[in-house]
């Protein structure tokens, strides 16, 4: 496919830094549905690289737009359709299920295995990142944000770390599928311009979270997650 050998072009014209540069996990989003029956092989990967290390923090985004069949998405998002058409837009292409991006930079199929581990790879040699934490501060949460160059939005994003649903209609009718960090909201908290500064928040729906900065042409700045649960999402659908 036309994306993968634009990926392809730029692991060979890369400049190789030193894979140990990234000081934060590299943040792979997937666009889902369980109305999409190319979809639950994504979601297994992304189960995969929940499971195998720390330094990559996979989010899956259920999207609204196949919500129109005979299945609902339970866990569908508008802000998480919203938050693709960005990335679209950013791309030169249309949304589609399922959907990977790396650090915000490129997009593939989120079944090709072989090319979101070469595009994870070339996520880490970047450059060193601006440093970010996110802790429960009393019955809130402090996200702080380090000092740096550039410019970029702070965002909370509240997610439950698994699930097991099981499908009765539409292109998945009678499948079980096991998702991994299914993303439950998405908060802007502010903007951050280079200072280091803090963000105070209530705890999002989820029953943990992530933080991420994201420049306005979508790189991922800065990442991390919080180090420990949350109390359960309040209706959250089993």
């Amino acid at each position: 496919m036309k994306i993968v050998a634009l990926i392809s072009a730029a692991l060979m014209l890369a400049p190789i830094r030193p894979a140990a540069a990234l000081e934060r996990p590299v943040v792979v989003e997937l666009f889902t549905s369980q109305s999409c029956s190319s979809c639950p092989p994504a979601e297994a990967l992304i189960g995969r690289l929940a499971k195998e290390s720390a330094d990559v923090l996979p989010l899956a985004f259920h999207v609204t737009y196949w919500n129109h069949l005979d299945w609902r998405d339970p866990y569908s998002l508008p802000a998480a359709t919203a938050r693709q058409n960005t990335y679209a837009a950013q791309f030169g292409g249309p949304s589609y299920t399922p959907q990977a991006v790396i650090d915000g930079q490129a997009g593939l199929v989120g079944s090709d295995e072989t090319g979101l581990r070469a595009a994870i790879a070339q996520a880490r040699r970047v450059g060193p990142s601006v440093r970010v934490s996110l802790a429960r501060e009393g019955a809130r949460l402090a996200a702080r944000v380090g000092s740096g160059s550039g410019a970029g939005r702070v965002l909370l994003i509240g997610f439950d770390p698994s699930h097991t649903s099981r499908v009765l209609r539409g292109e998945n009718a009678g499948r079980t599928i096991e998702q991994a960090n299914v993303v439950r909201s998405i908060q802007d908290l502010g903007p951050w311009s280079g200072a280091a500064t803090t963000f105070e928040a209530a705890a999002p729906a989820g029953e943990t979270a992530a933080l991420l900065l994201q420049a306005e042409d979508g790189r991922i700045l800065g990442a991390a997650r919080l180090g420990e649960r949350l109390a359960s999402a309040e209706g959250s659908p089993r």
